[in-house]
């Protein structure tokens, strides 16, 4: 069994991080006059006490994690800050039960920003600050998750990213501390960008900083029920689009151009795709609103475009109620679900780069069975890919896809109906938010869920944010003998 006390430090550690950010949003309560300062303070000190209390009781001589450690913080690390992270949720004027409270924090860390509060436009400031702030956690905490940790696990195929890191000539900057501190400061100048925009478009101050954080973590968490649609601004939807899309683009790309390689967005193959789909499903899906629902050009572009970006990035942002737009619309977004945004982003889904294995490995194959006797390589972005590499593409599809049907039995089970259910299972495991059908669809809300449901679909959640197999490691009798 793995020495668990490194991994209590620093579940302890980030405890303590965490009160220190639930005092914010006290302070807007402070500022504002909303009903749940206290609260948060005492959130904030209950948590504060437990992450010490952690910190000291497993203080070791050394501090060294293996590799079985590391899959074990990993995934403690979301289950633990959810847990405290929650807390607010319950005590606060929201006052849900622990099981909702529970589904709030996880979307929330997860980046997927589904809901079970009703009543956002008459929230407090502080409850809306929290949840764009545990988006704020969560979208930073996956980037460098997915920069650092999960190639270094061989995670999913993403040790296709550990080996372009590990050539000196490509390397973004040479320490991992190095990246990370230019990872956070090109996403809050990111950030921060976007909510001046929104602010210039004429949002409120607060509502442009809560839909910056949300727009740039690719989460959906909003100040009002009805999303981006209470603006109702062509300016803000487009800006959103621009800003979602550059949320689920590979963070360490900013970075080379940063340093003065601007081209490296012309040659990742990733970005090509990721551009392309966008573009593609926005076409289709505006070529049909134009020619099949007789709607206006302009309003086809704006809404079509807005919506592609939302789902691809797996954002969950609305600006109108696309459920209403029919059959084949439909088909378009429930596929998008799935595909999600680059790696090292912070957008969810299988991503973009595992479609592009599995097209580049099925093309080799096709021409090895014309050609018996030839040699055919797969590459990705000029470099073979690895019979490893291709192996572990193929198993995290195959168990993302395993996975979304045991969910959405699982929710079947709790008297979901099949739409929703199966909606219900892929947003949760792709980070997506909304789902289809009048429940859980853009206008509705995960709130009229039994608890069962939300227990469920918050294990999903965390499922899919932390690619699958670093979870499941966990179930594996093996990992805990020694």
């Amino acid at each position: 069994m793995p020495d668990a006390r490194p991994v209590a430090f620093v579940n302890g550690v980030m405890l303590a991080m965490l009160a220190a950010v639930m005092l914010l949003p006290a302070l807007a309560d402070m500022a504002s006059g909303g009903p749940d300062a206290r609260v948060f303070k005492a959130c904030a000190g209950f948590t504060a006490f437990v992450g010490v209390g952690l910190m000291l009781a497993a203080r070791a001589p050394r501090m060294g994690f293996n590799l079985r450690q590391a899959f074990l913080l990993t995934t403690t690390s979301w289950i633990v800050v959810a847990a405290f992270g929650a807390l607010p949720f319950v005590h606060g004027s929201t006052a849900l039960p622990y099981a909702d409270a529970y589904f709030e924090a996880m979307s929330g860390l997860t980046t997927t920003g589904s809901t079970v509060i009703v009543g956002l436009d008459r929230t407090g400031a502080g409850i809306l600050l929290w949840r764009s702030l545990l988006h704020l956690l969560g979208g930073v905490g996956i980037i460098v998750l997915a920069v650092a940790i999960l190639p270094m696990l061989r995670v999913g195929g993403m040790q296709l990213f550990r080996l372009e890191s590990s050539d000196k000539s490509e390397k973004v900057l040479p320490r991992a501390t190095q990246i990370a501190t230019g990872i956070m400061i090109v996403y809050a100048s990111l950030t921060s960008l976007c909510a001046i925009a929104f602010w210039l478009g004429g949002m409120s101050g607060f509502d442009a900083l809560n839909h910056a954080i949300s727009a740039m973590a690719t989460a959906g968490f909003s100040t009002s029920d009805s999303s981006f649609a209470r603006f109702d601004s062509a300016f803000l939807e487009a800006t959103c689009t621009a800003f979602m899309l550059c949320g689920g683009l590979t963070m360490t790309l900013f970075l080379r151009c940063w340093q003065g390689d601007p081209r490296s967005f012309l040659r990742d193959r990733q970005l090509r795709a990721y551009l392309g789909v966008f573009v593609a499903f926005s076409i289709a899906i505006s070529a049909w609103l134009v020619l099949v629902e007789g709607r206006e050009l302009a309003y086809a572009l704006r809404h079509a475009t807005f919506t592609v970006a939302s789902l691809v990035t797996t954002t969950g942002f609305s600006s109108t109620d696309w459920g209403a737009w029919g059959a084949f619309p439909l088909v378009l977004v429930f596929m998008l679900t799935f595909v999600g945004g680059c790696s090292g982003s912070t957008a969810g889904g299988i991503k973009i780069f595992r479609f592009q294995v599995l097209f580049e490995v099925g093309r080799a194959q096709m021409r090895h069975a014309l050609v018996p006797s030839g040699v055919f390589v797969a590459k990705y972005n000029g470099k073979p890919i690895t019979d490893a590499i291709a192996q572990s593409v193929l198993a995290f599809v195959a168990l993302f896809g395993f996975s979304w049907g045991a969910t959405a039995a699982a929710l079947a089970l709790c008297g979901l109906d099949l739409v929703t259910a199966l909606t219900g299972a892929a947003t949760a495991l792709a980070n997506v938010g909304p789902g289809l059908g009048e429940v859980i669809g853009p206008s509705g809300s995960f709130a009229p869920l039994p608890q069962s449901a939300k227990w469920i679909l918050s294990a999903a959640m965390l499922l899919g944010r932390l690619e699958l197999i670093t979870v499941l490691v966990l179930f594996s009798l093996r990992f805990w003998r020694d």
